[in-house]
């Protein structure tokens, strides 16, 4: 079984660091008019589109991901409002709250660890949390990319807040982000998961995705293990044991996961099972990176 994590024990400090951080990272104000927009059950992909619209960056970058063979749509898509009809409102808003979460943080400045390796890290295992969907015939896999993408969002939070204290917590922990995590909560009360949960149910992402970002590194620790808690653990424990997926300098020398995650997925941790997921990770790495790092 695996070990049950424990609740937050300074709730208030990991607000007001959210509340600090939200200066320079808040979602742009088209996040929000989408996300209000999204209220309304009599809302149209047109209206949807028209505001998206308002930002050519936006829309120039959303119209090539959905073009891209990450979807693998066989028409052409030339419109934001009939992308918002073919992968739905929900789905586009996430990849809205990505390409603005990802744009926003690597503005910080950073000298804990190199934020190409952070987002790379972030790329792969939000490939291979889809990959594990696709394969448990969870609805809308692509999700879980974004899940994966954002998990480790609350770090970049305590490394602008705390840089002295995370440095030395990332030296002791040496590549094991479960021994990361206990050893955060020891220090502040709290972890990077519930941060980046924090900062992610103000960006009003999905619950099922947030509470996946809360309990990513100790997934038992939710009582009864929801698939997306499940499926985000172990693709992060895959990245981690990768070459090209890992979070610290080099690949843990075992895969450091919890059965329990497994057993709840029905996948036996095999390393043909393993080695095959990283092989299909690393076909579609550099497409990623290209569309969301």
């Amino acid at each position: 079984m695996g070990r049950a994590r424990p609740a937050p024990t300074d709730t208030q400090t990991a607000a007001d660091w959210i509340v600090d951080i939200g200066a320079l990272v808040s979602p742009p104000d088209i996040c929000i008019r989408i996300f209000e927009l999204m209220e309304d059950d009599g809302v149209s992909a047109q209206e949807l589109g028209d505001v998206i619209c308002r930002d050519p960056s936006l829309t120039a970058r959303l119209l090539r991901i959905v073009n891209s063979p990450f979807y693998g749509f066989s028409r052409r898509i030339d419109t934001v409002s009939r992308a918002v009809a073919v992968i739905g409102s929900s789905e586009l808003y996430n990849l809205v709250v990505a390409a603005a979460a990802t744009t926003s943080f690597s503005r910080i400045p950073n000298f804990i660890v190199n934020i190409d390796t952070f987002w790379r890290h972030g790329v792969y295992c939000g490939i291979i949390a889809r990959d594990l969907a696709r394969q448990c015939r969870v609805l809308h896999p692509e999700r879980l990319f974004i899940a994966g993408l954002l998990h480790d969002i609350g770090s970049l939070i305590v490394y602008h807040r705390e840089p002295e204290t995370i440095r030395d917590l990332l030296l002791s922990a040496q590549g094991d982000e479960t021994t990361l995590s206990r050893r955060e909560r020891a220090a502040f009360g709290f972890d990077h998961a519930d941060l980046g949960a924090l900062l992610l149910d103000q960006w009003h992402l999905p619950s099922n995705l947030v509470d996946a970002v809360r309990h990513h590194h100790e997934p038992a620790g939710t009582g009864k293990m929801h698939l997306e808690t499940a499926i985000l653990h172990v693709a992060d424990a895959i990245s981690n044991h990768s070459e090209q997926g890992a979070f610290y300098a080099s690949p843990s020398a075992r895969l450091l996961s919890d059965g329990t995650a497994w057993r709840a997925l029905g996948i036996d941790p095999e390393p043909e099972f393993v080695n095959s997921v990283m092989e299909r990770a690393r076909e579609q790495y550099r497409l990623a990176v290209d569309l969301f790092g």
